[in-house]
C-alpha cells in the first residue's frame, strides 16, 4: 500500500491542482462573455471570444501531438501555463487602466487557445507517464469526474464572483489557481520522459509534422465508418456550437447573469448524472445507431423546449433533456473508435480527428451570433405583437434568440436523419477477449 501511494504521489499533486487551474480559466472565460455582452449587447461580439479561443485548436491540433512529443512534457506544461497566465495578467492590467476593449480580448484569447492546444496532448501523455498501468481506469475516472465538476461549478462561481467583485475579482481568482498549479508542478512533480522510438519504428523524432498529419489522414481514410462518424459529428458540432452562441443572448436578454449561470450549471450536473448512468447500463446492441439517436434526442428536444418557453425552470429542464444522453454518446463513440483504429496509430488518427471533427465549431459560433444579432432579432422586432410568430416565440428582446433555437432544432433533426441514412449499412463488431 505504501509503495502504491508513493507511485501515485505525483498524480495526486498534479491532478487536483490542474483541475483547480481549469476551474479558474473556465470562470474567466465565462465572466469575459458576460462582460462583453453587458457592454456591447451583441451575441456575435460575445461568441467571437470563443471563436478566437477555439480557432487555434482547430488549426494546430493536427500538429500538436507531434510537437509535444519532441519536448519535455513538464517544460511544455510550465511554459504554456505561464504564457496563458501572462495573457490573463494583461487583461487585468488593461481592465485596471480602463483600456480593455473586446479586440484586446480576442487577441489574448487566441494566444491562450494556442497554448491550450499545445498543452493538452502533453498533459495527457504526462498523466500516462506518472500513473501505473493498473491504475489507468481509476485515474481516468477521477479526471472525468473533476472535468464534470468544473463544468458544474464554473458558471455558478463566475456569476457570483462577477456580481460581488466584477471581472477584476474573477481574474484575481484565476491567477491564484494558476499559481497553485504552476508551483505544485514546478516543485513537487517529476514527469519521466518516454523512451524515444527508433528511426526503424517510425519515431516522432524522425517524422516531420506534415508526415505525421498525412499518416493520420491515411489511417482515417482506411476506416470508412470512423471517417463517416467524424463527418457526422462535425455537422453536429456546427449545430451545437451555434446553440452555445445563441444561449447567452437567449437568457441574458430576458433574465440575469445568475440565471445564465444556473442554466449552464444544469448542463454540468446532468452530464455528471449521465456519466454515472452509463456505468450501470448494459452495452447497447448497436453502438452506431445509439450514437445517432442520442444526438437526435439531444439536438431536438432541448432546442424545441427552449424555443417555446419563457420560464427559467423550463430552461433548466431543457438542459436535462439535452445533456443526459451525451455521456452515453461519448462512451459508445469511444468504444467504437478505440476498437476500430489500431493502437499504434491512434495518436495521429486522433489529432486528425480533432481537426476534422471540430473545425465546424468556430463556424457554428459565428453563425449562432450572426443569426441572433443580424437576422432573427431584427425579424422578430418587425412582426405584429399579436401574430403567430410572437405567440410562438414571444415578443420583445430575446424572441429572435428563441427563433434561432427553433431553427437549430430543425437543423439538428435534418443532420441526424441524413447521417442515419448514410450510416445504415455500417456495423460495429464488439471486440472479445477470447483466445484460441
Amino acid at each position: 500500500m505504501k509503495n502504491r501511494i508513493k507511485e501515485m504521489r505525483a498524480f495526486f499533486v498534479l491532478w487536483p491542482t490542474q483541475a483547480l487551474s481549469q476551474l479558474g480559466s473556465a470562470m474567466t472565460s465565462f465572466a469575459l462573455t458576460l462582460w462583453v455582452f453587458e457592454r456591447t449587447g451583441s451575441a456575435l461580439a460575445a461568441s467571437l471570444l470563443s471563436i478566437c479561443s477555439y480557432a487555434p485548436y482547430v488549426l494546430m491540433s493536427i500538429f500538436a501531438g507531434a510537437l509535444s512529443d519532441r519536448w519535455s512534457k513538464k517544460t511544455v506544461l510550465l511554459v504554456c501555463d505561464a504564457l496563458a497566465a501572462c495573457c490573463t495578467l494583461a487583461l487585468l492590467v488593461l481592465l485596471r487602466a480602463d483600456a480593455l476593449r473586446p479586440a484586446h480580448m480576442y487577441v489574448l484569447n487566441a494566444v491562450t487557445g494556442l497554448m491550450n492546444t499545445v498543452q493538452q496532448p502533453a498533459g495527457d501523455v504526462a498523466m500516462t507517464l506518472i500513473v501505473p498501468k493498473e491504475e489507468y481506469g481509476r485515474t481516468s475516472g477521477l479526471r472525468s469526474f473533476s472535468g464534470s465538476l468544473v463544468t458544474v461549478l464554473h458558471p455558478v462561481a463566475a456569476t457570483a464572483l462577477f456580481a460581488l467583485a466584477g471581472l477584476e475579482g474573477v481574474i484575481y481568482a484565476d491567477l491564484a489557481t494558476f499559481a497553485a498549479a504552476f508551483f505544485a508542478l514546478l516543485l513537487f512533480v517529476r514527469i519521466p520522459e518516454p523512451e524515444k522510438a527508433s528511426a526503424e519504428d517510425g519515431g516522432a523524432e524522425r517524422e516531420t509534422l506534415l508526415e505525421s498529419a498525412r499518416s493520420g489522414l491515411r489511417s482515417l481514410r482506411g476506416h470508412g465508418m470512423i471517417l463517416r462518424l467524424i463527418l457526422f459529428l462535425a455537422a453536429v458540432n456546427l449545430v451545437a456550437s451555434a446553440f452555445d452562441a445563441a444561449l447567452v443572448p437567449f437568457v441574458l436578454l430576458r433574465e440575469s447573469e445568475a440565471t445564465l449561470g444556473a442554466v449552464t450549471a444544469c448542463a454540468g450536473i446532468v452530464s455528471l448524472a449521465g456519466s454515472l448512468l452509463v456505468t450501470v447500463l448494459p452495452a447497447p446492441r448497436d453502438r452506431i445507431r445509439t450514437i445517432v439517436y442520442t444526438l437526435l434526442l439531444s439536438l431536438t428536444t432541448e432546442n424545441f423546449i427552449l424555443a417555446f418557453s419563457r420560464s427559467p425552470v423550463v430552461w433548466c429542464a431543457a438542459q436535462f433533456a439535452g445533456w443526459l444522453v451525451i455521456p452515453m454518446m461519448n462512451s459508445n463513440l469511444d468504444v467504437v473508435t478505440r476498437s476500430t483504429v489500431p493502437a499504434e496509430i491512434q495518436g495521429r488518427a486522433y489529432s486528425c480527428r480533432n481537426t476534422l471533427q471540430f473545425f465546424t465549431i468556430p463556424i457554428g459560433m459565428f453563425l449562432g451570433g450572426f443569426l441572433v444579432d443580424r437576422v432573427c432579432e431584427p425579424l422578430m422586432a418587425s412582426v405584429p405583437p399579436d401574430g403567430l410568430a410572437a405567440k410562438l416565440f414571444g415578443a420583445g428582446a430575446g424572441s429572435g434568440a428563441s427563433l434561432v433555437m427553433f431553427l437549430l432544432g430543425l437543423a439538428g433533426a435534418a443532420v441526424c436523419a441524413t447521417f442515419a441514412f448514410l450510416l445504415k449499412n455500417d456495423r460495429f463488431v464488439e471486440p472479445t477477449d477470447k483466445t484460441e
